[in-house]
């Protein structure tokens, strides 16, 4: 059944667009926060909910998904800038005929072998039909929310879902992919177009579900060499955004800001901010935030940075990192055009329930106080 897409206009009014404003470069009172992963595997109550239902029937299932999307949000009252609609990247090759299992770490259990293997995909992808639940849960998250902060969707990008799809799953060498590109460029290109129009598809129909702003994973891009990043990623890239651009004019929709996170490809950032078609670039933990600012020259905001590890340090740790942290990406003393996240998804751990949640709230916490630290108080 089509999903019937709700007016904008019946959403509830958005109390707090710091995210909105600050991934459009504009100047914020504070820099707005929100936690890459926030939604999902180290909250108790997330755990909960996986006691009795697989991973993906909850990402399929818009009442599951929107509980848990919401959990981090009435967790840290207050804390969170922004919510992240709860779902997976793998969900597009599930929808161009792929099965993909969950256990613990994804697996494609018929991996793409040899570029015949193309053939075994839908030829034309019915994004709303397959990928309609994400939709659904969508518009009752941004119902939900009450306008508490804005919601943002997201894919994986073209090149990160192509690994996982020829690899089969995650990879430490990644021989098999590196073999398609090298073997097979003309058809490795070919199938990285086709995953980038489902992608299209898809972010469009995020927003006109309710998506405020939308976001690319390209977890994988750290992978490639320069060239390499520039013939087999970045023009996939560059493809959604002026697609995803021309379609959300055409169909009067309102353009939403959008962010690019291509993990481990800061040699590409001067390039990604002048030609991209992004407004905010994701960084990791690997970049000088101060450097970050100088590559991009104030042509796009910058996200980021923590090392996600750093959390598992203690109070000192985090702290003197948020300091460091805010002092690189401030200008003219302020937070301008910085959205403060980590420098990749929050990881689950070892540490005990009580101490996990204590270091989370911190880190929300120190950079919310982000003048005191500029200023050198302790932070409490």
């Amino acid at each position: 059944m089509p999903h019937e897409y709700p007016s904008l206009n019946d959403f509830p009014p958005l109390k707090n667009d710091l995210l909105l404003r600050a991934a459009r470069g504009e100047k914020t009172e504070r820099a707005p926060v929100w936690i890459m992963r926030q939604a999902g595997r180290y909250l108790p109550e997330f755990r909960e909910v996986r006691k009795s239902h697989e991973f993906f029937d909850i990402c399929r299932t818009p009442d599951l998904a929107t509980e848990v999307t919401l959990q981090p949000i009435r967790r840290y009252t207050g804390l969170l800038d922004a919510s992240i609609i709860f779902s997976d990247i793998l969900v597009i090759p599930q929808a161009m005929g792929m099965e993909v299992l969950m256990n613990p770490g994804p697996s494609f259990p018929d991996p793409l072998n040899v570029p015949a293997d193309v053939d075994k995909l839908r030829k034309v992808v019915d994004v709303e039909k397959e990928l309609g639940y994400v939709y659904k849960a969508i518009t009752q998250t941004r119902m939900a929310l009450a306008g508490e902060v804005p919601l943002i969707g997201f894919c994986g990008a073209p090149w990160t879902l192509f690994v996982y799809m020829i690899e089969g799953g995650g990879s430490k060498t990644y021989q098999k992919v590196k073999t398609w590109i090298f073997k097979y460029p003309e058809e490795s290109k070919a199938l990285l177009l086709r995953i980038a129009d489902v992608c299209v598809d898809f972010l469009v129909g995020q927003v006109k579900a309710g998506a405020q702003l939308l976001q690319v994973f390209d977890s994988n891009a750290g992978e490639l060499s320069p060239h390499d990043f520039d013939h087999f990623s970045r023009p996939t890239l560059v493809h959604i955004s002026t697609n995803v651009r021309k379609r959300l004019a055409a169909e009067n929709l309102p353009s939403v800001p959008l962010t690019l996170f291509a993990k481990g490809a800061n040699y590409a950032l001067a390039s990604l901010a002048e030609t991209a078609g992004y407004d905010t670039l994701g960084l990791d933990w690997l970049v000088d935030p101060a450097e970050a600012r100088r590559l991009v020259k104030g042509k796009v905001a910058l996200q980021g940075n923590m090392d996600p590890n750093v959390l598992y340090g203690g109070r000192d740790a985090i702290e003197s990192t948020v300091k460091r942290m805010c002092a690189g990406f401030a200008v003219d003393g302020g937070s301008q055009a910085w959205i403060a996240n980590l420098g990749h998804g929050i990881t689950q751990g070892g540490m005990r329930r009580l101490e996990t949640g204590c270091c989370r709230r911190r880190i929300y916490t120190c950079v919310r106080l982000k003048g005191q630290a500029e200023r050198g108080d302790r932070l409490v």
